[in-house]
């Protein structure tokens, strides 16, 4: 019998049940559960150069935090008697290293000395050696990596609160607003950096002002351009249509409503822009506008190492190694955030 022909009305109530016929909504739970910052955190997880980076910002805060205490010395204090001393580790000198020995070169003759043996310095110990002064060396590289975290805490306020404002507010009015808002900042962005050091130099003494100012010249530029683009992209959804239908102010819709919107790319542009502050002091510091003496930055340390690079390299490393890994880090889990805020961009 054909389907159009049958008749239906003669079957029993019973003939047919409907399927899930309860009250609860039957919903994907496992994927309900995941809400985006969650999904966020799982592929940040399962990036293993992103945790590297991590583990390695929370060791440098962890030695920058204790590590001055973790020696009798102050970063300040000077032993003449006790200069150019190379690096000795207890224990570790037993096994033939860190055991305070380098190599001279006197033109083709290559000499091992150890200070502390010609000095009589058996129980006295220098994790990083000493320098020219005398003065700790292990204790002045992590009193400089606070002034190059404390530096890198004012890049983040700096983006902010002047270059996110900068360019969403460009963004959002556009027009005539936004055309002279972008012709300043590409007029600073223009201006090559060695100028605005030279400048700086015969203007301002060395120290964190000059770092700071240098900062605020042209380190907010990126945050602004990444935020007016977003406003660009998202001030014409409908959401920013209803909110001023609503009444909204102007800075209610940018701060309340498109604001938490981007906050991935804030987050990651952020990260992006605490490795550049960083290696603006360390160029600044190494042109003579770094922090002044006694105190040390990891910029600085390696300027002032430099001198002595062919005689003592030992001097250099400690400082560069842990700029080289404070850079990589945060650079490392810029990259790991960008790619878990937003995965469309590892196709770009």
């Amino acid at each position: 019998m054909k389907a159009e022909n049958f008749d239906y009305s003669a079957l029993p109530a019973d003939a047919f049940e409907l399927t899930h016929n309860d009250t609860s909504a039957h919903v994907d739970r496992n994927f309900a559960s995941q809400n985006y910052w969650k999904d966020a955190l799982v592929r940040f997880l399962r990036n293993k150069g992103a945790i590297f980076g991590l583990i390695m910002i929370a060791i440098i805060i962890f030695f920058a935090a204790f590590g001055p205490a973790m020696t009798p010395y102050t970063y300040e204090s000077q032993i003449i008697e006790q200069q150019n001393l190379a690096p000795r580790i207890p224990r570790l000198e037993n096994l033939g290293i860190f055991d305070g020995s380098e190599t001279m070169r006197l033109g083709e003759v290559e000499l091992e000395v150890n200070g502390y043996e010609s000095k009589g310095l058996d129980d006295v110990y220098y994790w990083f050696g000493s320098d020219t002064l005398g003065r700790d060396i292990f204790t002045r590289v992590w009193e400089g990596t606070r002034i190059s975290l404390y530096i890198a805490i004012v890049a983040v306020i700096i983006d902010i609160l002047f270059g996110l404002s900068y360019g969403l507010i460009s963004g959002y009015f556009g027009g005539r607003l936004d055309s002279i808002m972008q012709r300043c900042a590409e007029i600073l962005n223009s201006i090559p950096n060695l100028v605005i050091v030279t400048l700086m130099i015969l203007v301002l003494s060395p120290g964190l002002g000059a770092i700071i100012v240098a900062l605020m010249i042209t380190g907010w530029i990126p945050m602004s351009r990444i935020a007016r683009a977003q406003m660009l992209k998202l001030k014409e959804q409908e959401f920013v249509l209803a909110s001023k239908t609503l009444g909204a102010s102007p800075l209610r819709i940018i701060f309340k409503e498109i604001m938490p919107n981007i906050v991935g790319q804030i987050i990651t542009q952020t990260m992006f822009s605490i490795p550049h502050a960083i290696f603006t002091e360390a160029f600044l510091a190494f042109v003579g506008l770094g922090i002044p003496a006694p105190m040390a930055s990891l910029g600085t340390l390696i300027s002032d190492a430099y001198k002595n690079f062919t005689t003592h390299p030992y001097m250099i490393l400690s400082p560069l190694i842990v700029l080289a890994f404070l850079m990589l880090s945060f650079n490392l889990v810029a990259d790991g955030l960008r790619d878990a805020l937003d995965p469309k961009q590892k196709d770009m």
